[in-house]
């Protein structure tokens, strides 16, 4: 692929396998870490991520590829096998996959290179969308967007260049399926981040933080619990979701 295409542009699009049950590691990378088969399947990753790197800085086509790693969603939970957790982690989030509105189903690593154009060792704390990796696309190939629809996507150069503070999200809807979970609220020309959910799943057990007896939180139904007025979170101050605001509190 890259021989062909070294000379000119090219879109390279990778979706792996990986760290996504079942667990499938080849006999190579089994046993190699030690955190179990969710380690080596990460390892595993990791390697084949870096052959991709090697072959581009082989073929010196590093300072004129731009790179974008991500997941499309936070660990899996409820994936176990015995006391192994086999799902991944989503630290001090509440939630992970098939939760539509928590920030461990929706806060996922986004990890860009582009040496010689962007800064290296620079971290970027602000809500973007994978729906951002459409216009960003075009605007790197030269291209137009349509201008006869309104695109939920935002080109992330200008946040990558350090041209812009802030994402272009004021919003960002979050679905479970095809039904509104939660809202975020970008407050303009201030840090403040804040939240509403409308629906959030039923944690069973109900202290647990997931959907261990269904083996995936649902997204509707008896699955989950209607809010209203909605759970409200000051996600700039509690990024875990510990703490849902009230009127007698907050008045704001």
């Amino acid at each position: 692929f890259y021989f062909r295409n070294k000379h000119r542009p090219f879109l390279l699009f990778v979706s792996l396998l990986h760290v996504h049950t079942p667990l499938i590691t080849t006999e190579k990378f089994q046993g190699r870490s030690r955190h179990g088969l969710y380690g080596d399947n990460v390892e595993e990753m990791d390697w084949m991520v870096g052959k991709l790197l090697d072959v581009i800085d082989k073929e010196d086509l590093k300072n004129t590829t731009f790179i974008y790693f991500a997941s499309d969603h936070g660990g899996f939970l409820e994936a176990h096998r015995g006391n192994s957790q086999l799902g991944g982690w989503n630290g001090i989030y509440k939630g992970g996959k098939g939760m539509g509105g928590w920030e461990g189903g929706i806060r996922v690593p986004g990890i860009v290179r582009w040496p010689g154009v962007l800064p290296a060792g620079t971290v970027i704390d602000e809500p973007t969308s994978l729906m951002d990796i459409y216009p960003t696309v075009v605007q790197l190939a030269g291209g137009e967007v349509p201008q006869d629809r309104v695109l939920d996507g935002h080109t992330l150069l200008p946040l990558l260049q350090g041209t812009e503070q802030h994402s272009r999200h004021e919003f960002l809807f979050h679905y479970c399926g095809v039904f509104l979970h939660a809202v975020r609220w970008h407050q303009k020309d201030s840090g403040t981040i804040w939240k509403a959910h409308y629906a959030t799943p039923v944690f069973q057990p109900e202290a647990s933080g997931a959907c261990f007896k269904r083996g995936i939180c649902t997204c509707f139904g008896d699955g989950v619990a209607h809010h209203d007025p909605p759970l409200l979170f000051k996600l700039s101050q509690d990024p875990s979701e510990a703490n849902p605001l009230s009127a007698d509190t907050e008045p704001l």
